[in-house]
């Protein structure tokens, strides 16, 4: 049984008297030490330390590349209402078949003839030996491509993906059949144009006519498996040969990048700025932690802006599909051979995570690298750089960026301009703006920047990557 002493923690203090200063009184005399205002949303940019910056000093870079006679993006958009889907009608444009087809009436009528067909994983779209009589869009989800291979074995000849298609020629030819087998391999929303269909628009419509006797009766352009007009060589020849006369032909319309701004307007209170500056200058910590946050928004764009962002701008034939949904090595494999001497890939950490538990299923060890005087993790001695701007939807589906830098080996650059006004790093610069009436100091803190792909294969993505299997 416990006895509580009635005099209570009087009579205790009384017993136990305080011998020295206590530390809460202590304080009170005492300096406090501070640390720097920390930031929690401080990533380390690798891709602002990656990419070789190039000096735009005009404001604009355009980038000369030889003639090629590739046009548009080579994949089609939808529309939905609900779960009825669409294909936009200029978008067939993005068809050889339909190329440089403007009448706006035509269009409308061949997006008017696809019907929506919904597969389940494991259905076959087309079956080989089967009559080859429909245009297939894929809208949604992923397919395999089966054939013969060189041995007569299966093999998976290509994956397609939303705004792939396959083939336009189906409907051009009669009495053809499949050559391959096309397998659901998610579900897939489907848009089918019918041969009997497409023949009935033909007959009907002069100007499809038109265009199609044109289309099969224009000879195609003498172009290099690049895609660029052809330089004409000739080699191995004996005797007085006659040689043949070529040229390098330019793009007479090349691509320029304006460079993009990032800004903010910081207000400091005079007071604050007069009276509350030890043992940091409250000024410059705000300056600090504002180009801090304009640098990550920054490393944002370079990954997602429309306009010059790496994942936007990536080019159709540099995008691959997994194979199955969850990233693999010979994925990974896929995307490092696509291009020469790849030099960094790009991952969100959820994604190096994931593909480091596929590898550990395999029993594949994957050592580290040096990059930049830090060890990280490879892919067959290539850095696998951590980058959280690089998006994951919803239903955790994102993408692995592989890059070659530099103007030197045709990559991917970055472009900004140093030399600003009141420049407080390369291509950042605050300007005063004045105090206004409620004695608020003003500061217009702006960056510039933009990206440049310099040829196509120097960017790949592999896409459609499913987090959580």
């Amino acid at each position: 049984m416990t006895v509580t002493d009635p005099r209570g923690a009087a009579a205790e203090e009384q017993e136990n008297p305080q011998l020295s200063l206590s530390t809460a009184a202590a304080r009170n005399l005492a300096s406090t030490t501070k640390s720097e205002p920390q930031m929690q949303g401080i990533s380390p940019r690798w891709l602002l330390k990656t990419l070789p910056w190039v000096d735009v000093k005009g404001g604009t870079y355009r980038v000369n590349r030889r003639l090629s006679y590739t046009v548009g993006d080579g994949r089609v958009t939808f529309t939905n209402v609900g779960n009825q889907v669409r294909v936009i009608p200029a978008e067939l444009g993005e068809l050889p078949v339909f190329r440089d087809l403007e009448d706006e009436e035509i269009l409308n009528a061949l997006a008017d003839k696809f019907e929506q067909r919904e597969y389940e994983p494991g259905e076959n779209i087309v079956t080989e030996g089967g009559d080859a009589d429909k245009m297939v869009l894929i809208a949604h989800g992923k397919v395999n491509k089966i054939g013969a291979g060189k041995y007569g074995d299966r093999t998976v000849l290509d994956t397609l993906a939303d705004g792939d298609y396959f083939t336009y020629e189906a409907v051009l030819e009669s009495d053809d059949y499949w050559e391959y087998t096309v397998t659901a391999i998610t579900p897939t929303i489907a848009l089918e144009l019918r041969q009997d269909a497409f023949e009935d628009l033909v007959n009907r419509s002069e100007g499809l006519r038109n265009h199609l006797e044109n289309f099969r009766t224009t000879p195609t352009k003498a172009a290099d498996k690049s895609g660029e007009a052809e330089v004409k060589i000739s080699s191995g020849h004996l005797g007085e040969f006659v040689l043949p006369g070529t040229f390098v032909d330019y793009e007479l319309a090349p691509r320029e990048y304006e460079l993009s701004v990032g800004q903010t307007v910081l207000q400091v209170h005079t007071r604050v700025a007069d009276l509350f500056n030890q043992p940091y200058n409250q000024t410059e910590q705000q300056l600090r932690l504002t180009i801090q946050a304009l640098k990550e928004r920054q490393e944002y764009d370079l990954v997602n802006n429309p306009d010059f962002g790496l994942i936007p701008n990536a080019d159709i034939k540099q995008r691959i599909q997994t194979g199955k949904g969850p990233i693999t090595p010979d994925d990974m494999d896929e995307l490092l051979g696509r291009r020469r001497k790849t030099q960094y890939f790009l991952a969100h950490p959820k994604t190096i995570s994931a593909f480091g538990r596929e590898c550990s299923k395999r029993g594949i060890y994957r050592p580290n690298v040096e990059c930049m005087g830090r060890s990280v993790q490879s892919w067959r001695g290539v850095p696998l750089l951590p980058c959280d701007k690089i998006p994951i939807t919803d239903s955790g589906v994102t993408k692995v960026l592989a890059m070659r830098t530099g103007e030197k080996d045709q990559g991917v650059v970055g472009l900004f301009q140093t030399g600003l006004a009141d420049e407080v790093e390369p291509g950042i610069n605050v300007r005063f703006m004045g105090i206004n009436d409620q004695a608020v100091i003003q500061y217009l803190v702006s960056t510039y920047y933009s990206a440049a792909i310099l040829v196509p294969d120097a960017l790949g993505v592999l896409e459609n990557i499913q987090l959580g299997r």
